[in-house]
Parts: C-alpha cells; structure tokens; sequence
C-alpha cells in the first residue's frame, strides 16, 4: 500500500515540478537566466528555495540517521544549523550582494575572481567546486535508497531514476527551475518535518510532549547509555572541540555557492532581511525531522544500516498516505539541493572558466552572440557530465550520507571562506596574492586533515581547515602589498 500512495504522489509531484519547468525555460535565454535568473527574484522564494537547499535529503535521511545512530548527542547539529548557519548568512549575504550590484558576477568562484581580480583564484575556486560531486552523490544515494526501500528496485537502477530526473529538469531550466521548484519543495518540507515530529509524540506519549521523551530517554537508557550523553564518544560529537568545529563548518556552511547563487538573484539587495527571516523559520521547522532518527532508535533499533532509520519508522507507524508522502518529500529534498549544485557546477563551466577566462582572455574569439550559445551549451552538457561523475561515487551506498555530504562542503568553504571572510570584514581589498595563497593553503590543510585522521569528525576537520585558510589570508593579506598600495 505504501508502494502505491508512493507512485500516485510522486506523479502528482513530478507534474507539478513540469509545469513549473515550462515556464522557467521560457524565461531562461542568457548564461545569467541559467545562473542566477537574471538577479530578479524576491525575498520570499529565494528564503524558501535557501531553506530548501540547505536542507537536503542527507538531512531528511542522513541526519535523522545520525540521531539514530547516536542519540541526543545530534541536537549539536540542529543547534548549529539552527544559528551558526543564520549568522553566516547574515554575516555575507549583505556584502556579497551590494558588492554584486556593481560587479555582476554569477557565482562564487566568479565573485571572488572579480573582487580581487584574479583568474587563478576565479579558476582555481572553479575547480574547487569539482568537491560538490560528493555533495551531488550523497543526494543520489539517499534517491536511490529510497527506491530499493520502498519500491523494492534495485539501487542501481533507483541510482539511475534519481539521477535522470534531477539532470532533465535543471538540464532544461537553470536556475529559474531549481529557484521556483526549490521553494514548493520547501512547503512541503516544512509540512513533513511537523508530521514527524507530531507523530512520535502522538505514538510515544499518547500526544503529550513530556511523556513522549520521557518514555524515550528510558529506552535510550535501556539500550546503550552514550545515547543519552551530551557528547557521545561513538559519534561526530565525541568533545567540546569536535562541537566548536562543527559551528565553525556550519557557520561557513552559509557561503557554500549553491548558497550564495540565491543571494545574487535577488533583485533588491534591501530585501534580504525578509529573505532572512523566511530562510531561518523554514530551517528551524524542517530540522524537526532529525527527531525521526530518536523515534526509529525506539521503533526499530536492530536497524543495521541508520540512514534508512526514518524510512523504517515511517513504514513501522505511519498510516500508508502519510508515509508515501515523507518518503516523496525526501526525494523533493534531494531534488531541491541538487538542482542548485548542478547549476553552480554548470556555471562554473560555462561562465567561470569558458565566458570569464578563455574568450575574456582572447584564448577563445568569438562573437557575443556565440559566446552565449555556446555558454548555454556548455552549461546543459556540464550537467550530464557532473550527473555520470556523482552516480559513479556511489555506486555502492556509503556507511553515512551525513559524512559524504561534508566532504563537499569542507572541501569548498576550506579552500574560499577566507578570501570572502576579508572581503566581507575588511575595509581595503588585500593583495590577490594573499586570497590565492589562502585557497591553497585551506585546500592543502583539509586534505592533510582528512588523509592523515588527525580529526575523526568529518564536520569538525572541515572546520578547521577552514580556520588555516582563514588565518592565511589575514597573515597575507597584512604582510603583501595591497592593490591600493601598488596604486598609490
């Protein structure tokens, strides 16, 4: 029965995301429709479609999988996606965008190559965002693990009909299509974040709150008491340190670029408090679903793989129409982060390293006419590309999809939050030196952390690869000459 409701509602939301299609690809007809829709949007679409890609289907699987596999310890996780990430948001999302309003850029790698004027930080930070394929993989596992589940396919060919639909509709629309379908599927986040919330309460207390948790720590404390421990030493948060570097990668999390392309699509850079305010109340209303991952811990905790922890509670005590539709809104999670990777992968492509350096440098001569035709092209192609390349990744479903997601993000935000820290707090512009140097150095770090296992959490080393760019590009940026400097 879950199986059936599963494909009525899935038809239902597959028409609707075509018909939202149809009219974004009229409206897509430059290199800047597909990128940032022509920087015309409002504060509202664009809060809900940021809420929506922050919130992907590594959070509505992964990180009630966290919960399950380690208890109260993953509230460290709602605690800092819940303030961390606003307060980075606040922190760039203002200069970025006034900055934008004279440089025009359409995406991170080219904001932060315009602002310094540097193409090896333009093109290197392109490349840095090769990492999102394992951000891009991660949402295609949790798809695919969502077919073998509840349809009974197997997950290669699950891996390959998540695939197929988030390539054909971002392949045809850019960015207007993930921004508009971006902000139905947050509706209906926030929708399924309260069910599940709600349900365990009703189910566990009889619908009082206090009884309910009651009853779960008992049988958290039952089954292994780290369950209930602060900071759990089987998990991401094992110490003080691991949680401070969990705040720190969240704190960067809001300048990751399928972010910051929301930012500069705004029309009316004095909006972005109302985008704000909606981003931040759709966030705290969907992290609800991490409280999934405690229900299934009581429901089924012989559960052997816990990413699937919410899809088992779901079919151990939801009615079949309301499982099918949390089980549709997972997918509609994955869609919604996945779309804006893709066009910021695609972009990078076609305006970063095709439009901003090869024809601006005269490598490439062509006409303005052609140089759009063919960044359009470049832009629907890299997509396919970027699909194959993340499907390969996961061809085997990984132990966390929590853990494959911020590979991808430590690996961008270690590699360019220090050259948009300095942009965004100080008050001259440093040497291109320093915020080059700063790329390296923050990449170079991440991978030496990782490599060498120095941090077990894969939250907090990307965190403190973060803070080694940051420190570089403050050393650099005080010790080079700076292009005023040079002026004068």
């Amino acid at each position: 029965m879950l199986s059936t409701w599963f494909w009525i509602q899935l038809a239902i939301f597959i028409l609707a995301m075509i018909a939202v299609i149809v009219v974004a690809t009229k409206k897509t007809k430059t290199i800047d429709d597909f990128a940032i829709s022509g920087a015309n949007l409002g504060p509202v679409v664009l809060g809900l479609s940021f809420a929506a890609t922050v919130m992907s289907a590594a959070t509505f699987m992964g990180y009630p999988g966290y919960s399950h596999a380690w208890g109260f310890s993953n509230l460290w996780l709602y605690l800092s996606l819940s303030v961390a990430t606003p307060i980075g948001f606040l922190t760039v999302g203002k200069m970025i965008r006034k900055v934008n309003t004279t440089q025009r850029s359409l995406s991170l790698p080219d904001w932060l190559g315009d602002y310094y004027n540097s193409d090896f930080l333009r093109v290197g930070s392109g490349l840095i965002m090769l990492f999102n394929l394992f951000y891009i993989a991660a949402q295609f596992s949790a798809g695919a693990q969502i077919f073998e589940t509840i349809v009974g396919t197997s997950y290669g060919v699950g891996l390959v009909i998540i695939a197929v639909i988030v390539i054909a509709y971002v392949f045809v629309g850019g960015s207007y299509a993930d921004i508009y379908t971006d902000a139905i599927q947050a509706m209906l986040m926030i929708i399924v974040a309260i069910i599940v919330f709600i349900s365990g309460i009703v189910i566990f207390g009889d619908g009082n709150m206090n009884t309910a948790f009651t009853n779960i720590t008992e049988n958290f404390k039952g089954q292994d008491g780290n369950l209930l421990k602060v900071f759990n030493p089987e998990s991401n948060y094992y110490a003080f340190s691991a949680v401070l570097g969990l705040f720190i990668i969240q704190f960067a999390f809001a300048s990751q670029p399928q972010l910051f392309n929301k930012v500069l699509s705004l029309k009316k850079p004095q909006d972005l408090r109302k985008m704000f305010i909606v981003y931040i109340i759709t966030t705290i209303l969907c992290l609800l679903v991490l409280f999934g991952g405690f229900y299934s811990r009581v429901a089924v905790p012989e559960l052997q793989n816990p990413d699937l922890g919410l899809l088992a509670y779901v079919e151990w005590g939801m009615p079949a129409f309301l499982g099918a539709l949390v089980v549709v809104t997972i997918l509609a999670a994955a869609l919604s982060t996945t779309d804006g990777l893709f066009v910021v992968m695609s972009t990078v492509f076609a305006n970063d390293i095709y439009r901003k350096f090869l024809v601006k440098r005269g490598i490439v001569k062509v006409t303005e006419e052609q140089m759009q035709k063919t960044a359009r092209r470049i832009s629907r192609w890299a997509v396919i590309v970027v699909g194959v390349l993340a499907c390969f990744l996961v061809l085997s479903p990984p132990p966390f999809l929590g853990d494959l997601m911020w590979i991808g993000i430590s690996g961008v935000s270690a590699g360019t939050l220090g050259p948009i820290m300095y942009a965004v707090f100080s008050r001259k512009k440093a040497s291109p030196r320093a915020a080059e140097a700063s790329m390296i150095f923050g990449l170079v770090s991440y991978l030496i952390i990782v490599l060498t296992g120095i941090e077990s959490s894969p939250l907090a080393a990307g965190g403190w690869a973060t803070c080694v760019g940051i420190a570089v590009m403050v050393i650099l940026a005080n010790v080079l000459k700076r292009p005023d400097d040079q002026n004068g």
